[in-house]
Formats: structure tokens, sequence, C-alpha cells
């Protein structure tokens, strides 16, 4: 019986070892995998989060502005317009004729 038990043991051993050697390689893998990431992104030029959302906070800047920039020129187009429809195309009167 103890012959058994300590084939046991040793077999407890054995996968003790092995699940910690797993989990070693299991580290190993990631960090490698990781480190394999970080090279291909560096080589496809990607830009870090941080930059990007700072950008991205720019361009809807711009495009709020412009928006407004938008409603500005046509208002101010509008106004323009408005008096010259207004106006009608002076009539010649005898006087100004008679300066031609």
């Amino acid at each position: 019986m103890q012959s058994e038990s300590k084939i046991l043991d040793d077999l407890a051993k054995l996968a003790s070892g092995a699940a910690g050697a797993l989990h070693g390689l299991k580290g190993e893998a990631e960090a490698a995998f990781r480190a394999r990431l970080v090279r291909i992104a560096a080589e496809m030029d990607l830009v870090p989060r941080d930059e990007f959302e700072a950008f991205r906070e720019l361009a809807l800047e711009a495009r709020e502005r412009a928006a407004e920039l938008e409603k500005r020129i046509a208002a101010l187009e509008a106004k323009r317009a408005a008096p010259a429809r207004k106006r009608a195309p002076a009539k010649k009167t005898p006087a100004a004729k008679s300066r031609q």
C-alpha cells in the first residue's frame, strides 16, 4: 500500500511540476506575442490611442466651427441679397433722359 502511495505522490509531484512549467510557458508565450504585436504596430505606423483621441477632438471642433461659419455666411448672403430684391430698377425720368 505504501508503494502505491509513493507512486501517487510521485504522480502528483509530476503533475504539479508540469502545471508549473505550463504556466511559465504560457507567460513566456504571452510576452513573445505582445512583443511581436508591438513590433508589427510600430512597422505599420499606427498612432497611440491618446494621439488619436486628441486628433479626433480637434476634428470635431473644426467640424462644429465650419458649421457655424456656414450658417453665418448664409445669413450674411441672405442679408446682402434682401435689399437688392426690395429695390426696383431705377426708372429713367425725363430729366435723366435730357442729360444723356
